[in-house]
């Protein structure tokens, strides 16, 4: 009997869907890959995830499954950690295995393998030990740096005083003051809020983080080969990232015109002169073609997280007017009318401490994390899992833990206050990740949220253009970061 096309292709599935449920099984034994939900031939999990919200798909799967466990994404398999405990674990008991950056096709595509951010290896030892190195040279968590954060406060300021007390979006001059900050860092340049390039590089990390943190792009990173070739929000933030490394690759030209060995200004002439220094190493992994990529990573990552957390922060403030109000009581008490904060007031301010911390906490603005890579085989706890396999530490339910803060998913500084109000630190805050991937930038970012927040609210008070008990805080997006839906905002000066 001659089988139909449709039996043929029903027997294909069936064999299909066996084998990779065989596979899966043999995977998820004691010893094995950690268990997780059955994957669908070929897509894996990805129907059994909500893209727009997988916090809330991860937290059923764990209740499930437990703190560690697998799910595909396509042809892979990522093993997701979560909870303190497993990412502690993972991250700074066994840091050395945790220590690869994890696959991210797109941006691996983008960045050609080259960059700080998804750099493994001698490469990104490199990468990471001399940006850190210049970046403290160049002031990062000292006075030097402060003054040029006070600065740029000051032109916030100036610019917010322009909106007359009238409605006004703000998260065009709040993207403008971290981007010039550490435009100063990189080029050694300021830009008025006015620059037609300025304002079309805003643009363009602005629309790339929307990109980056839609459901097409988990799409993409599951099945990069094929949707790579397919229309679609991808193409567009290719075209972005080639735009923003022209700009980039265009300053380097500039540097090298005008470099003064004996003399650095900023980022691009210390590694224009490591170049110089190393030009005989055949090994060296200091090149043009590394200098732009890693220069776009710190332009980019720098400029959006600041921004988004602000955005962020400001609209929770306005849902909180009593959280505004005892912020600037606070800081008519320390600080006063007559000068310019300091990093140093913030010791002497426990409650504005708090409510900082909570707003990263709460915010979560990278929810999902940044993938990591085992570096060689390793025994965890019960399971074995291989040297390459993608790792990805959650760290929403690490900062949304109900023991460690009760009722995580309400917006409440006493999360970080003791009995007596003073400022209480805790080890599940990890906005920054932990390990040997934390943000390179952290002290730059705390000093710029502080300086930031408190300059602002010694100048306004803040006005919502509907009843703050009807402003919805929730994310319109949920991806890669959680970007803050649309406001406005009265900034009315005191």
């Amino acid at each position: 009997m001659i089988l139909s096309g449709v039996t043929v292709l029903g027997l294909l599935f069936f064999l299909s869907s066996l084998l990779v449920f065989l596979s899966w099984r043999r995977g998820s034994g004691r010893g094995k890959l950690p268990p997780g939900p059955v994957p669908l031939p070929l897509i894996g999990n990805i129907l059994q995830l909500n893209l727009k919200n997988i916090p809330e798909s991860f937290l059923k799967i764990a209740k499930e499954y437990g703190p560690v466990f697998t799910v595909q994404m396509g042809v892979e398999k990522v093993i997701v950690l979560y909870g303190y405990k497993a990412v502690k674990e993972a991250l700074i008991d066994h840091g050395d295995k945790f220590a690869d950056r994890g696959s991210m096709p797109l941006l691996e595509f983008v960045n050609e393998g080259y960059g700080i951010g998804l750099t493994n290896g001698e490469r990104w030892k490199q990468m990471r030990r001399f940006t850190l190195m210049t970046l403290r040279n160049f002031g990062m968590g000292k006075r030097r740096i402060e003054e040029r954060i006070q600065v740029e406060a000051q032109n916030v300021i100036e610019e917010l005083k322009k909106t007359k007390g009238l409605p006004c979006d703000p998260g065009f001059i709040f993207g403008c003051a971290p981007c010039n900050v550490i435009c100063s860092i990189l080029f050694h340049k300021h830009f008025s809020y006015k620059d037609q390039k300025f304002l079309c590089l805003l643009k363009l990390l602005h629309e790339n983080v929307k990109i980056l943190s839609s459901p097409w792009i988990q799409v993409y990173n599951s099945f990069p080969s094929l949707v790579h070739h397919l229309p679609g929000s991808h193409n567009r933030l290719i075209k972005n990232f080639q735009v923003l490394r022209k700009f980039i690759l265009e300053e380097v030209e500039e540097h090298q015109r005008t470099l003064d060995p004996s003399n650095p200004r900023d980022f691009i002439d210390c590694f224009l002169i490591k170049i110089e220094e190393e030009k005989e190493q055949p090994q060296s992994e200091f090149s043009i073609e590394s200098l732009v990529p890693t220069a776009t990573d710190l332009f980019t990552a720098g400029t959006e997280t600041i921004t988004n957390t602000l955005k962020y922060g400001f609209l929770i403030l306005l849902k909180y007017p009593e959280v505004t109000g005892k912020i600037q009581e606070e800081i008519d008490c320390v600080i006063g009318q007559n000068r310019i904060p300091c990093i140093e007031d913030r010791s002497k301010m426990p409650y504005t401490n708090a409510v900082l911390h909570e707003i990263l906490r709460y915010t979560d603005i990278t929810p999902l994390g940044i993938p990591r890579a085992l570096t060689e085989d390793i025994q965890f706890r019960e399971y074995f899992i291989p040297k390459g396999a993608t790792i990805l530490p959650f760290l929403n339910s690490v900062l949304y833990d109900e023991q460690e803060f009760p009722n995580p998913e309400k917006f409440d500084p006493s999360h970080f206050l003791d009995e007596s109000g003073n400022f209480k630190k805790s080890d599940y805050f990890i906005p920054f990740q932990t390990g040997k991937r934390i943000c390179i930038g952290e002290s730059l970012a705390r000093m710029e949220i502080f300086l930031l927040f408190t300059t602002i609210l010694q100048n306004f008070t803040l006005k919502s253009v509907i009843d703050p008990k009807d402003i919805d805080t929730t994310a319109v997006a949920n991806g890669l970061s959680r970007i803050p839906p649309f406001y406005e905002v009265c900034f009315l000066p005191l």
